[in-house]
């Protein structure tokens, strides 16, 4: 029975930096045979990045990065890598990038993986299953692949093991390639993965590929990539399991590290060949040329790290989302206002965790209808963390407009928002930073928010965070110190019931139900797709459905205009939830 020692890298890459990509698998390639691994396996469209989109039609993409994939392989060799298999994802094409009327199988763009040994591509694989679901467009890019590929590692004892080779969604359904590996007789099934991050999905995750073990009658090695991507962001949490299913190696989550972990696999038998197809795909037997030898010493145990609990998983997805999109997109700094509430502080807070107090600039924007609280809660959120904090009193702003236009009422009210989002935008032109807003998923879905005012930014860390999970991160964050930084948010600022301060005596109560209310409301209404009638069966309140059904809807122009953020529920507005603006479907009509 030889032993593979398998290493699993789940690592950061960035969409269409190819060079920086490819320089990311050399060196975590080398880390690998340090360890001595046999085997090294990197995220799906590693040398791309994930998701590619609408770069998948541009065929200067698909030649650079079919260029950079035989160029990589070279690099391994040269760097003394050679004899180390590298696993890794890319985006292939045979004919046009664009798909059409006239693409076939093998033959359109494909989302592939290739396997790099001696300086070469030894063999290639395509994603058989296409996921075109939530966040998934695949049917939009992609053409599915139809041949197995299992390869044949030899030891220098004589003895050999099969490896198949599969990508992301092939282990998310049942049949096809696990089914297909099992025909084959394979002993290890690599996975590789760009699964994006959602509440308690690595919960999800154990069971599926312990269920495709047991489908394939195989180890299973699942490696995820780690980092942000516009609004996602993947938490690695790679796994190795044997072939009953048994959990064997895990991975941390938001962390880049190489899993390294011995597996004996049984002895392939060098007289049999696969069949011909199984499960509605070609089977292909690839040889590969090696003579490994079994590892010596101590065994290589991967180990398997805790998880996260949950309100300590979505704060690193949260943190980890803004720093790769500040990093990636090369801001300098953030600029965010704070008002003294909870929102505010809770991004402040996000923010200081991701790039560091010195690059987080939190303004001040005082009006007349500031409270004193708010003045003094939003200096002590600075003194805690440590940004840079500045005061910008808006009232003269304010009045020179209200000197100008008569205003009153909501119009009044909204244009104190809209000046703090010119003071915002202003600081952000002259001194290069990225606009924060603050607002919260149960404000984005009904609409409380001013239009070109508080929602004005680039980036909104709590796009898909509900109030009521906002204040859970707030007591949470408050009893931890990552980055050293302990209590940052000013309990005042948690304890206060929360106001937007555009009247005297305002409260977010006077214009919406409580939030514990509206966010169970928003839950089934949103995430769940569930109609009126649905909503009111699971007792929730006729009018109080009426009410928000009729905010939820009426606010889609509003949401088509707000800045991007980062996922972390099974259904976030923006690419998982499109609605039409113009619609006059109203439920219970």
């Amino acid at each position: 029975m030889p032993t593979l020692r398998i290493a699993l890298a789940q690592v950061n890459s960035t969409v269409g930096d190819l060079t920086g990509n490819a320089t990311t698998v050399r060196a975590f390639a080398a880390r690998a045979q340090e360890a001595g691994a046999h085997l090294v396996a990197f995220p799906e469209m590693m040398l791309t990045g994930y998701p590619i989109e609408d770069l998948t039609f541009r065929e200067s993409f698909v030649q650079a990065s079919k260029a950079a994939l035989a160029k990589l392989a070279e690099e391994l060799a040269a760097d003394g890598l050679g004899e180390l298999a590298v696993v890794v994802g890319y985006l292939d094409a045979d004919g046009p990038a664009r798909l059409g009327a006239d693409s076939t199988v093998r033959h359109g763009p494909r989302d592939s993986l290739a396997l790099l040994h001696r300086g070469s591509v030894v063999t290639t694989y395509d994603k058989h299953h296409l996921p075109n679901y939530g966040v998934f467009d695949e049917d939009r890019y992609f053409v599915p692949g139809d041949t197995l590929t299992v390869v044949r590692a030899a030891w220098a004892d004589g003895t050999a093991a099969d490896i198949a080779l599969s990508v992301c969604e092939d282990i998310w359904q049942p049949g096809g390639p696990f089914t297909a590996a099992g025909a084959a007789k394979a002993s290890l099934v690599v996975n590789i993965n760009a699964s994006p991050y959602e509440r308690n999905k690595d919960d999800v995750r154990l069971p599926l590929v312990a269920r495709r073990a047991v489908e394939a009658g195989a180890a299973v090695a699942y490696v995820n990539m780690v980092g942000g991507q516009d609004e996602l962001t993947f938490d690695g949490d790679s796994i190795i399991v044997g072939p009953t299913g048994e959990l064997l190696a895990r991975s941390g989550q938001f962390t880049s590290e190489l899993l390294v972990h011995d597996l004996d696999l049984p002895a392939a038998d060098p007289e049999w060949t696969p069949p011909g197809a199984a499960a509605g795909l070609t089977l292909r037997l690839q040889p590969l040329a090696t003579s490994w030898a079994d590892p010596t010493g101590d065994r290589a145990v991967g180990g398997v790290a805790e998880r996260l609990p949950d309100e300590a998983e979505v704060w690193g997805a949260l943190v980890l989302g803004l720093r790769d999109y500040v990093e990636k997109n090369r801001f300098k700094s953030v600029v965010v206002a704070v008002s003294g509430g909870i929102d505010s502080a809770v991004v402040a807070a996000i923010a200081v965790d991701a790039i560091g107090p010195k690059r987080v600039v939190g303004v001040s924007m005082p009006s007349a209808y500031s409270s004193e609280h708010s003045r003094s809660d939003a200096a002590d959120l600075a003194e805690r963390t440590g940004l840079d904090y500045r005061v910008q009193p808006i009232a003269p702003m304010v009045d020179a407009f209200l000197g100008s236009l008569t205003l009153t009422g909501l119009a009044e009210e909204n244009l104190q928002a809209r000046v703090r989002g010119v003071v915002l935008m202003a600081l952000s032109n002259q001194e290069g930073h990225l606009v924060l807003t603050t607002g919260n998923k149960s404000e984005l879905a009904v609409g409380y928010s001013t239009l070109y005012g508080d929602s004005v930014g680039g980036f909104n860390p709590l796009k898909d965070v509900p109030k009521t999970l906002v204040w859970k991160l707030a007591r949470w964050r408050n009893t931890v110190a990552p980055g050293g930084i302990a209590a940052p948010i000013p309990e005042n600022s948690i304890s206060k019931p929360p106001s937007a301060e555009l009247r005297p005596g305002q409260l977010d109560s006077d214009s919406l139900p409580d939030y514990e209310v509206l966010d169970a409301i928003l839950a089934g209404y949103v995430d769940g797709d569930l109609g009126r009638d649905q909503l009111i069966a699971a007792g929730h309140d006729a009018a109080l459905v009426d009410k928000v059904i009729r905010m939820t809807d009426g606010a889609e122009y509003k949401r088509r205009q707000s800045a991007p953020g980062t996922k972390i529920s099974f259904k976030a507005f923006g690419r998982d939830r499109r609605l039409p603006i113009t619609n006059r479907w109203r439920e219970g009509s």
